[in-house]
């Protein structure tokens, strides 16, 4: 390797469809960036190709010798754009987190756009990201979820051969690799809980028509009572909004169907369906059993605390960064959905059925 010059491709593999590959950044030698470090050759060719395995100081090491060399590593393609429906949802924001745990030791930094998504200021976010240079982009829960919802955003990133992720769904249009929680395995932990408590009215608070997620909980949900032999189930589910007030009305209509147990498709839905139970002078869970989803720690101090299905937030993070950092490399990615196993987090908010 005594020959070898600075560069940030990638060691090996196949280069990614669509992305560029990146000319030499500099005339000096990886030898003499290895010595001015105090590291191997090898540790500079990972701190450069942003592989696993380098500590945080090492790799600060490592960049102050490029920086005393004269290679200036600049901010242009060390950006991962991450598209999130706001940070209201404690998921949302720990998902964030994660995922910026886990790129930062590839020298990889996470901005975070919190978008409508599918609106205008999604591609507004992504054009303005793209002209100053960002290395990938990640929809978490963003337009990618959304059936018919306008893509532009995607098909911007892809004509400048920017390389994307999806979370939870992925586009109709288009070719990315997608990291999911496996929306029907939620529901069937969901009904298995309640089905074991001796529940049979059970109703289920979904999110809107066209989200993929809730449109795979619904799915997931039907199944789970189909396969217990439960009838009627279709009539039993009500669609709204991902909110409190959307679980709210959505519990009530519930309610009025003489539902002993209800399944929110999120944890807002839920503590709103508990807001709808007890202003009709119901209990939770000695009247009515609720089950939220995504789970949050917060959830501990709900009056009752609240039962929950989680999202594997560290393992979807883990499977977003290593995608992001091989198509970074120009190395080929999977394309199709991989699925991420949920946990049903029992708490107070579930009970066995009341007695008639």
């Amino acid at each position: 390797m005594t020959d070898a010059r600075i560069s940030e491709l990638p060691e090996s593999g196949q280069q990614h469809p669509g992305k560029k590959t990146r000319s030499p950044a500099g005339s000096a030698k990886l030898s003499e960036v290895a010595a001015l470090a105090g590291v191997s050759e090898a540790t500079v060719s990972r701190v450069l190709n942003r592989k696993y395995g380098v500590s945080s100081r090492t790799r600060e090491q490592v960049e102050d010798a490029l920086r005393q060399i004269g290679y200036e590593r600049t901010l242009k393609g060390e950006i991962v754009l991450v598209l999130v429906p706001g940070l209201r949802t404690p998921f949302f924001g720990e998902m964030c987190n994660a995922i910026e745990s886990e790129l930062s030791p590839h020298g990889l930094r996470a901005v975070i756009g919190p978008v409508l998504p599918g609106s205008v200021y999604e591609r507004d976010y992504v054009e303005a990201f793209v002209d100053t240079g960002i290395a990938a982009a990640i929809f978490l829960s963003s337009s990618n979820t959304l059936v018919n919802a306008d893509d532009s955003a995607r098909a911007l990133l892809e004509s400048r051969g920017v390389p994307y992720v999806c979370v939870n769904g992925g586009f109709e249009a288009g070719e990315s690799p997608v990291v999911s929680t496996d929306d029907w395995r939620a529901a069937e932990l969901a009904v298995e809980h309640l089905y074991g408590l001796g529940h049979r009215r059970i109703g289920m608070s979904a999110g809107p028509v066209g989200n993929i997620p809730a449109d795979r909980r619904v799915e997931g949900f039907l199944n789970a009572m189909d396969a217990r032999n439960i009838d009627g189930a279709e009539d039993l589910v009500l669609r709204h909004h991902f909110t409190v007030d959307g679980g709210r009305h959505a519990a009530d209509a519930l309610l009025d169907l003489d539902v002993t147990a209800i399944v929110a498709s999120s944890d807002d839905m839920a503590l709103g369906a508990i807001r709808a139970i007890t202003r009709r002078g119901m209990r939770v869970p000695e009247d009515v059993s609720v089950i939220g989803y995504n789970d949050s720690f917060i959830l501990e101090f709900t009056a009752p605390p609240l039962t929950s299905v989680s999202q594997p937030v560290e393992h979807l993070a883990q499977a977003v960064a290593r995608t992001v950092v091989t198509m970074v490399q120009n190395r080929a990615v999977r394309t199709d959905e991989v699925f991420m196993e949920p946990a049903l987090h029992v708490r107070l908010s579930t009970a066995p059925v009341r007695a008639v």
